[in-house]
């Protein structure tokens, strides 16, 4: 009795955490079958982000695993944590513009900064800053744009990540906060 219980909440886990990922074989089945050619598309698509993640993802978490074991939790605390001021502040734009990769893999990087107890603030602007402030990004607008293009786009970026960053730390409740990091400690 216990084992069919078991197999049953192990399917019923397995498809909540797979449920998007078999909707989306399903559909792109369905997209085979009545279009053939569209289904070719998307699947050379997957096939190509899936590619690209293979080549962002492992220097990423090598970066995530040194992060962890060199730099002590009571450093980031003192560098970046509450009452760090506008010494963490600076921190966390200078480590999201000069990052590499895409957005996504930052979502790891803010794991192990929630994990060093990295002010919730900081943290926003840290994924803010990779999103839209990157050195490479910079140094391309600049050549293809001009360089009074980029000046004036990251003139606006960098306040409108500081209010965002400081409006979500004060809209979202304190144990809201606390979840967040609790469930990222777990990871």
């Amino acid at each position: 009795m216990n084992k069919d219980i078991n197999k049953r909440q192990n399917l019923k886990n397995f498809l909540k955490r797979y449920l998007f990922f078999l909707i989306t074989l399903v559909l792109l089945g369905i997209l085979f079958i009545f279009r053939f050619d569209a289904g070719l598309k998307a699947t050379d698509v997957v096939v190509y982000s899936f590619k690209e993640m293979l080549l962002v993802l492992p220097p990423i978490f090598v970066l995530i695993g040194l992060l962890e074991v060199w730099i002590p939790k009571e450093t980031m605390i003192r560098l970046m944590g509450e009452g760090s001021g506008i010494k963490g502040i600076l921190l966390a734009f200078l480590f999201g513009t000069v990052a590499a990769g895409p957005l996504y893999a930052a979502f790891p990087v803010a794991i192990v900064f929630m994990k060093k107890h990295v002010k919730f603030s900081n943290i926003i602007i840290l994924l803010g800053a990779w999103g839209a402030t990157k050195l490479p990004m910079l140094l391309f607008e600049m050549t293809a744009l001009g360089f009074k293009f980029a000046l004036f786009r990251l003139a606006i970026n960098i306040p409108v990540i500081l209010i965002i960053a400081f409006l979500m730390e004060a809209l979202i409740k304190k144990d809201e906060v606390e979840a967040i990091y609790e469930k990222a400690a777990r990871l």
